[in-house]
């Protein structure tokens, strides 16, 4: 593997990290805060590695496989450990390990968070936490491909090493132009819903920060009670809409643009996501309608709960924990499931799952035609057998990630719940589960090494399981 790329690119990246953090400046600037000061230190330091690791850095002719995988899963540790600087240097975050596991749960957007009083936090430091989650929602690696063709690495290995799901619905020739429709896409989304959300009330800084959190499908927010915390009705209505949207295959949005909707409800993975979704409204709402305090917010609760964790979200607005023990089970259920292959959402994906239902059925009539052979479809496309037996491995690997990652924080001395809580909700990158950190919890409790162990679950989630893990492999090293 050439290092010489790797470094390259990992100092560009640095770069932009240290330029985004003097927005969080401009925020201490605006509201007076004595944060400005560390916060402009944290931005120049930063960017200063990112340019001396540029500049004396051979970036070579392009990059390979190897070099691309590298960049990402190496791009997203820097992000956080650089990204954490902006907490410990203001004191918000003194601790090393609390600092990293917010900016790791911010670029990946899982929304995890150690902090106990949120609203106590500097205005610029919330919009910080809340600014990773909008970097990391559609990709750094994919918007920096976007605007660092000056750079001369080519970008298809990135890319397939970074977009989401497990299809790559190009739609462009060039990956360039790829990622800056993704992102104009990104950022009119978030243009649209911010100006809804200070209709409903919110200041421009909370509706940023909650735009950040909802289009990232990330789930910080400025509240310590989420977005419970907002009375009116529309401010829940606004953000269950964009969870749905930002939990939708991104080419989706761009065709609907250009004036295509109908295409959504052509999509058998789009028809097959609004279904699960309407289907778990229904049963949590008919098996918890008595533990509701009322009819009307019961409603509303139930179906921002199911869009928040099923598209891994994880804003709150009720605690679902308190429901029907079928409901929590639903839950946990889109936990797994996540968002749309192509969107910011976690979890296993859409896709995966339908095509895992459709090969368990297929097997299931093979039993009665032994010598049939029955075709994963989807709409006109027959599914090549290589990506059901590759999503298979997958689904596999994402159990036995889980399991594990489960029976650590058990032997770490959590409690069952918990551990099992903890473990699906980073992998899945959704932020609140059950247990301890259900809810009405967080990871403040979790002892140091759990910490780490839950950081590298977030990292592999977000990368899809095979991106990171083909690091540790003995062949992706050899020549």
């Amino acid at each position: 593997m050439k290092i010489g790329p790797v470094i390259n690119f990992l100092g560009a990246l640095l770069s932009f990290i240290g330029a985004f953090m003097l927005f969080s400046a401009a925020w201490a600037l605006y509201y007076g805060e004595p944060e400005l000061t560390q916060l402009a230190i944290s931005a120049a330091f930063t960017s200063g590695i990112g340019y001396l690791f540029w500049r004396f850095s051979d970036p070579g002719p392009g990059i390979g496989i190897r070099e691309g995988f590298a960049i990402v899963s190496l791009g997203w540790l820097v992000m956080a450990l650089f990204g954490a600087l902006p907490f410990m240097i203001t004191g918000t975050i003194p601790s090393f390990t609390n600092a990293v596991f917010e900016a790791m749960s911010g670029f990946t957007t899982t929304g995890a968070s150690i902090l106990t009083n949120i609203e106590a936090l500097p205005k610029s430091i919330l919009f910080w936490r809340s600014f990773t989650h909008w970097l990391g929602g559609m990709g750094i690696i994919v918007f920096s491909l976007a605007i660092l063709p000056v750079l001369g690495i080519g970008g298809m290995q990135l890319f397939k090493a970074e977009a989401p799901g497990p299809t790559k619905d190009k739609l462009t020739p060039r990956i360039n132009q790829t990622a800056k429709l993704l992102w104009g896409v990104y950022v009119l989304l978030s243009g649209i819903e911010t100006v809804l959300l200070m209709f409903c009330g919110m200041d421009l800084f909370e509706a940023l920060c909650h735009t950040f959190g909802t289009m990232a499908t990330g789930g910080f927010s400025t509240r310590n009670a989420s977005i419970a915390a907002y009375e009116n009705p529309w401010v829940h209505w606004v953000i269950i809409i964009f969870m749905i949207m930002a939990g939708t295959n991104f080419a989706l949005h761009y065709r609907a643009l250009l004036g295509k909707p109908l295409l959504y409800f052509k999509d058998t993975e789009f028809k097959f996501y609004l279904g699960s979704i309407i289907t778990a409204i229904i049963i949590v709402i008919v098996f918890s309608w008595t533990r509701f305090d009322s009819a009307g917010s019961g409603v509303r609760d139930s179906i921002f709960q199911v869009v928040s964790l099923c598209t891994t979200t994880g804003y709150v607005t009720a605690n679902y924990e308190a429901w029907h023990p079928l409901a929590v089970l639903v839950l946990i259920i889109l936990m797994f499931m996540g968002g749309m292959a192509g969107s910011t959402g976690g979890g296993m994906k859409m896709m995966r799952c339908m095509i895992l239902l459709r090969h368990a059925h297929n097997e299931i009539k093979k039993l009665i035609h032994p010598n049939a052979i029955f075709p994963i479809r989807f709409g006109q496309r027959i599914t090549p057998p290589e990506v059901t037996t590759n999503i298979l491995g997958f689904f596999l690997l994402y159990i036995v990630i889980f399991v594990i990652g489960a029976l650590i924080l058990s032997a770490l001395g959590l409690d069952f719940q918990t551990s099992f809580g903890a473990s699906i909700a980073c992998l899945a990158n959704i932020g609140p589960s059950i247990g301890d950190v259900g809810p009405m919890g967080n990871y403040s409790a979790m002892p140091g090494l759990a910490k780490w162990i839950l950081i590298l679950m977030m990292l592999m989630g977000r990368l899809e399981l095979f991106t990171v893990l083909v690091l540790f492999s003995r062949s992706f090293w050899k020549k």
